[in-house]
């Protein structure tokens, strides 16, 4: 039995596009369960609550983009995560570093490390954010110590 030229050539062509959407398909998925996670969730909430980090990228608007899937600092296992979050506001962006254990006892994920590396060098810590953060949280919530 023969096949035509043509023939091949749409079989090429469907499964090249039935592979590539397959492709992008898991690639949504993927990203979609990284955005879902507490780890990520976690990490997100801490830059949101540090008033100097959202005026250096000039948030709001924060935006938060993809993981790369490529790149070796992210690394996640069922008991670390540590992620590299793209984040960028009207300013500037930078990378969001992010280091997470889960607690064995309630399952839970904790936040270890939030670092927010922006792209001129300047490099915020978000677990233990700069003296003037901590005083205007603690001016804004009415908190005196």
């Amino acid at each position: 039995m023969r096949v035509s030229t043509s023939q091949l050539q749409q079989l090429a062509i469907f499964t090249t596009v039935f592979t590539g959407g397959g492709i992008g398909t898991m690639y949504y998925l993927q990203q979609k369960t990284f955005t879902q996670s507490d780890y990520h969730r976690l990490a997100l909430l801490k830059l949101e609550e540090c008033p100097i980090a959202m005026e250096s990228l000039g948030a709001p608007p924060l935006r938060v983009y993809n993981i790369h899937l490529t790149d070796r600092y992210n690394c996640i296992d069922p008991q670390r995560a540590q992620i590299k979050i793209p984040v960028t506001g009207s300013k500037t962006g930078g990378y969001l570093y992010t280091s997470s254990i889960r607690d064995p006892d309630t399952n839970r994920w904790i936040l270890k490390q939030a670092v927010l590396k922006l792209r001129e060098g300047q490099t915020i810590d978000l677990v233990n954010p700069p003296p003037l953060a901590a005083a205007q949280i603690s001016t804004e919530t009415g908190d005196w110590h």
